[in-house]
């Protein structure tokens, strides 16, 4: 054989190989971290192989920060907290971001019939769920009736770029809003870095873009709501949707044989007493999702299923079967659920 020919053949053999490297498929980026008290997560698809995980890393992790900034209740200098110690009457000035997000708040507490509430903070504390130490417990009436002189959103003046409030105790809690919010300044910054298939997520209110890996829209499982079982309840197909869901089954406390969850109702200033366990809301965006799972939940399925159809939303309800020897669930779409999942 002569070493012309040995050539052309090796040539031969490496073309397919080399076509082949071109051809090969998308970065599967993976990444996690802490934020808000809790984890996020995302995957996304580099389909261009352009995006390496240090850059996305940093992307989020500037996002995030920025979201602290804004809206923690543990950082004594963001804005939420610095408005929280304001005067009544003050005009606080707001970065177009919180203005966005204190906006949709209101908008989402006109729509559910006060059942969604940013300045719950003093009722929150009362009732043993929030950030100061202390076991969660029942107060008396007393305790209960002066943190709800402190609360409700009409206290509160959101003006074309500023804040201010009527009482100078009232406070914004952002707990309800707060990680939907910080999962769409993530989408945000994925997007800008050119990506368009990801899934993020953060403490469980996340955003699905494009699709997954495997070229299909991204599979969210519902948990059922059972502490003691991590089982799934629902899956829904989601793409270019929020999903987030808000739950009574993993914060709450046991008194004198009474169950007491973590979700207040603004009007009463007392948990919720209906059998819905959970509410899962498809939105367009992961913050209208989460502030829309705590007021469905807070409404409960009857009354949180008329509100949902008046307003077009998608809304999948969890109930405890009283019925059921075995304790079990029952499943409850709204119009707009079925809708959107067949």
């Amino acid at each position: 054989m002569s070493v012309s020919t040995a050539l052309t053949r090796r040539m031969i053999l490496l073309m397919p190989l080399a076509a082949a490297a071109c051809r090969r498929g998308p970065d599967i980026l993976e990444l996690s971290g802490t934020t808000m008290g809790t984890r996020y997560a995302l995957v996304a698809v580099d389909h261009d192989r352009k995006v390496d995980a240090p850059t996305v890393r940093a992307a989020v992790e500037t996002a995030l920060a920025r979201v602290n900034r804004q809206l923690s209740n543990w950082d004594p200098n963001s804005e939420v907290s610095r408005f929280n110690t304001a005067q009544a009457g003050t005009a606080m000035p707001l970065s177009a971001e919180v203005h966005s997000v204190l906006a949709a708040a209101e908008r989402i507490h006109g729509a559910s019939d006060g059942a969604f509430d940013v300045t719950l903070g003093p009722l929150i504390e009362t009732w043993g769920f929030g950030a100061q130490p202390g076991a969660a417990r029942s107060p008396n009436a007393d305790a209960i009736a002066a943190s709800l002189a402190q609360t409700g959103q009409d206290k509160l003046r959101l003006g074309a770029a500023s804040l201010s409030k009527t009482n100078s105790k009232t406070t914004v809690y952002t707990s309800g809003i707060g990680k939907g919010y910080g999962v769409d300044q993530v989408v945000e910054a994925l997007a800008a870095l050119g990506l368009t298939d990801f899934m993020v997520e953060i403490g469980g209110d996340l955003y699905a873009a494009g699709r997954n890996p495997d070229g299909l829209p991204w599979r969210i499982g519902i948990e059922t709501p059972n502490p003691h079982d991590r089982a799934v309840q629902r899956v829904a197909d989601v793409s270019g949707l929020g999903v987030a869901t808000s739950g009574d089954y993993r914060n709450y406390f046991e008194q004198d044989g009474v169950r007491y969850s973590h979700i207040l109702d603004p009007r009463t200033g007392r948990p919720v007493t209906h059998r819905t366990a959970s509410a899962t809301v498809l939105a367009p965006n992961a913050m209208l999702a989460d502030g829309w799972s705590t007021a469905m939940l807070a409404l409960g399925r009857e009354r949180g299923l008329a509100v949902a159809d008046r307003a077009d939303l998608a809304v999948l309800f969890v109930e405890r079967d009283t019925a059921s020897q075995g304790g079990g669930f029952v499943a409850t779409p709204s119009r707009r659920y079925q809708e959107l999942q067949g």
